[in-house]
C-alpha cells in the first residue's frame, strides 16, 4: 500500500510540475495540482479524491 500511494504522489507531483512549466510560472497553483490528480486517477476516483482533498483543506483553514 505504501508503494502505491508514493507511486500515485510521484506521478501527481510530475504531471503538476509538467503543468507549472508548461503556462512558464514558477510555482505550482491549485489548478495544476487538480489538473494532475484527474490525469492518473481515472473517473469517480478523481473526482473523490479532488472532493476530500478540498473538505481536508477547508477543515484545516478554519482550525488555523
Amino acid at each position: 500500500m505504501d508503494s502505491f500511494v508514493e507511486d500515485i504522489f510521484q506521478r501527481i507531483a510530475e504531471e503538476a510540475s509538467r503543468l507549472a512549466r508548461k503556462t512558464q510560472r514558477a510555482t505550482m497553483t491549485s489548478r495544476d495540482i487538480q489538473t494532475a490528480v484527474r490525469l492518473p486517477l481515472p473517473g469517480e476516483m478523481g473526482k473523490h479524491a479532488l472532493s476530500e482533498a478540498t473538505k481536508t483543506v477547508l477543515r484545516y483553514r478554519s482550525c488555523s
